[in-house]
């Protein structure tokens, strides 16, 4: 992984092999960020699972090829308990045939590279809560 640090932006490339959500997870414990926006992301991943979100769970789907990874992007936040970093990412994916598919991201690693910008929030926090449907809210403080 290749992080440069600016006053509130980080931009990193991943390397071939490193999964994509304990990457950023590493990056925000590291760089101390609570809250952000990762504005984007280009590059290629493979053993992908995402998901589509029915009312009640996710829909799953995996994708064991490689595929590109044509647009990235979603939030940083927090639990009131625990302090971890919560990563919520939803991806556009180009298959071999360059059909699009695309919902929110469960896990992959990074094929060749990846390439992440991502924005830290000063003065807003953000926090997930559990709602009565099964999904973790988003709060801002």
């Amino acid at each position: 992984m290749i992080i440069k640090e600016g006053k509130v932006m980080l931009g990193m490339r991943l390397q071939d092999g490193e999964d994509l959500l304990e990457s950023l997870k590493t990056v925000c414990k590291n760089y101390k960020i609570e809250s952000g926006i990762i504005l984007n992301g280009i590059g290629m991943l493979r053993n992908v699972e995402i998901g589509y979100w029915d009312g009640n769970e996710y829909l799953a789907k995996n994708i064991k090829d490689p595929v590109e990874l044509v647009s990235l992007q979603g939030n940083i936040s927090t639990t009131e308990n625990d302090g971890d970093p919560i990563i919520h990412i939803h991806v556009a994916l180009a298959l071999k045939d360059h059909t699009l598919i695309g919902g929110h991201f469960i896990k992959g690693q990074i094929n060749n590279t990846g390439e992440i910008f991502l924005q830290k929030l000063d003065n807003i926090l953000l926090i997930r809560k559990k709602e009565r449907n099964g999904l973790l809210g988003l709060f801002l403080a």
